[in-house]
């Protein structure tokens, strides 16, 4: 008779440690796939889990509401027969953007061309660089340029901490600089141009996709390869030759699906008429990159003129002047 009650111990016990294993097994399972249960047992999905960088995905931009405000005249940089250029700045996001601003001397009001530069290395940059000349021209000839220093430049507040949210803040900005630009005095509210080289190119082409909004958009050698790539090409240029950045982007790639952050896959979102110019010299931005994006934007639909220049740079010299006159009438037939 003991044996028989040791068995059946041994049996209970047995079958006590197999339910409460199946127990946490149903716990876990249900955590890892996000699901809770109903009061009448079916399985239905919890809360999404909102990622901190999730907002800065292509059609997650789409949604973003401009945060732009206070716009401010803080100085006068030059004051010439033909034009004022002056330094302002803007809340974006609750962040203070500096940036510049040319106002033609003759009689407004004026359409604006916002314009959105490449990189620059931040401990050499001055308002303006990277657009000035460009906008000096459009300036001569009717236009507001207003060209924003972006966060962590000149007078504008610190960029984020993370590598990535930094770059991703660029197209925020971006989208605050086009709200801002209906503030400026004298400015004619409507349609807005856009001029943008390098990886300014980029972040426009980011807008456009976000946004499907037609800004006549002009692009010089834009950086057209998609993220993550658009940044680990230029590596080599670090000092570390971008350890640290791809130790980063592994720990971002863990998180998140990069493609839902580039380009590439949103082409047939931009609704934008485009003039692009690409130098056939450029070491920046290799032509193929351009033939390719350019290829891909018109299989899409987009409105898109495509200019190549044989041996010019990423600056488009020596065919500038052939290249700033171009966009003065690309610019005058959806602006004028």
């Amino acid at each position: 008779m003991k044996n028989i009650f040791s068995k059946i111990w041994y049996i209970v016990i047995a079958v006590v440690v197999v339910l409460v294993s199946f127990l946490f097994f149903l716990i876990e399972y249900f955590n890892k796939n996000d699901f809770v249960v109903s009061p009448l047992g079916t399985e239905v999905p919890s809360q999404v889990i909102v990622k901190p960088f999730d907002k800065y995905r292509v059609l997650d931009l789409a949604n973003y509401v401009p945060k732009a405000a206070n716009y401010v005249i803080e100085k006068t940089l030059e004051d010439n027969l033909e034009f004022t250029s002056y330094l302002v700045s803007f809340y974006s996001d609750g962040k203070k953007v500096t940036g510049m601003v040319n106002v033609p001397k003759v009689e407004g009001p004026f359409q604006v061309i916002v314009m959105f530069r490449g990189y620059v290395d931040p401990e050499i940059y001055y308002t303006g660089l990277g657009s000035q000349k460009a906008g000096e021209v459009f300036a001569k000839n009717g236009y507001i340029t207003f060209a924003p220093d972006f966060l962590g430049y000149a007078g504008s507040d610190k960029e984020a901490e993370n590598i990535f949210e930094s770059r991703f803040q660029t197209y925020t900005t971006a989208l605050d600089s086009l709200e801002i630009a209906k503030d400026i005095p004298n400015s004619i509210p409507g349609k807005v141009g856009i001029w943008a080289h390098s990886n300014g190119g980029q972040i426009t082409l980011t807008v456009l996709e976000a946004t499907q909004k037609e800004y006549p958009t002009i692009l010089w050698a834009p950086v057209t390869k998609p993220f993550p790539y658009s940044i680990l090409y230029y590596t080599d240029e670090a000092e570390d030759r971008g350890k640290f950045l791809r130790k980063e982007l592994a720990k971002f790639e863990a998180d998140y699906n990069v493609d839902e952050f580039a380009i590439a896959d949103y082409v047939d979102r931009i609704k934008a008429p485009i003039q692009f110019h690409q130098g056939g010299a450029d070491e920046s931005v290799p032509q193929k990159w351009s033939d390719e994006f350019v290829k891909s934007a018109k299989d899409s639909g987009v409105d898109i003129k495509y200019f190549t220049y044989p041996g010019s740079d990423h600056n488009l010299t020596p065919a500038w002047n052939t290249v700033v006159q171009r966009d003065l009438t690309f610019i005058n037939s959806f602006l004028k």
